[in-house]
């Protein structure tokens, strides 16, 4: 079994390592979201180990993004106690919360149950159109089998949707999680970059299927027109 531990402490993850390795799993260790989520789609762990505190993104973030297009098991390991934390992280996909400090054999304990719950999935975190393919893990856009060349502000963009494919995305979240927080009221940059989206990916660009906009809200992915 394939183990994914995400925390910043090297401490925690040199002891998660030597202890899990010591038990027989294969351990791949992450020290912020971004690398985790790298991982995740390349390693395909049967469960991830995630700290909350991050320094690229909160660990919610990294729920969020993973539940986009994995089911792998999440066991959040915190030192933040407080139940609306706890019921959050639930509520966003997290199987299991852990506070630290916890012990080795509660842990190990909430690790097989969390995998005997899983549905045992084929991963792959690619979302298929009927006009083009978006794939999560290498980054990359592929329409015709020829690769969409876009701009790091478009892919982030267009990443964000397609990892919540079917569901609402608020501008404001868009613009939070693509320009920061000072920027969630500048609605004139998403139809600049929808629209240059639309151009590369839409067959009808005027009569969008896939990126679509419901006005005054947010935009929605759609991976059937």
């Amino acid at each position: 079994m394939r183990v994914l531990v995400v925390d910043d402490d090297v401490q925690i993850i040199r002891a998660m390592r030597i202890n899990l390795r010591a038990r027989g799993y294969d351990v791949d260790t992450a020290p912020d979201g971004e690398s985790a989520l790298r991982l995740a789609s390349e390693r395909h762990p049967h469960v991830v180990l995630l700290d909350l505190g991050l320094p690229d993104m909160e660990g919610v973030e990294v729920i969020q993004r993973l539940r986009g297009w994995s089911q792998v098991p999440i066991i959040v390991l915190s030192a933040r106690h407080s139940a609306g934390e706890k019921v959050r992280c639930l509520d966003l996909g997290a199987d299991d919360y852990v506070t630290k400090p916890f012990g080795m054999d509660e842990l190990l304990a909430r690790m097989r149950a969390a995998e005997r719950r899983a549905v045992p999935t084929e991963e792959a975190p690619v979302v298929h159109t009927d006009s083009f393919d978006v794939d999560l893990g290498a980054k990359r856009v592929t329409r015709d089998g020829e690769e969409v060349r876009l701009t790091p502000t478009e892919w982030h963009i267009l990443e964000l949707l397609a990892r919540n494919a079917g569901q609402l995305v608020s501008q404001r979240q868009i613009l939070h999680d693509v320009w920061g927080p000072n920027y969630q009221n500048e609605t004139n940059y998403l139809r600049v970059y929808l629209a240059q989206l639309r151009r590369k990916l839409e067959p009808d660009p005027s009569h969008p299927r896939h990126l679509i906009t419901e006005a005054g809200r947010g935009y929605r992915f759609e991976r059937e027109g």
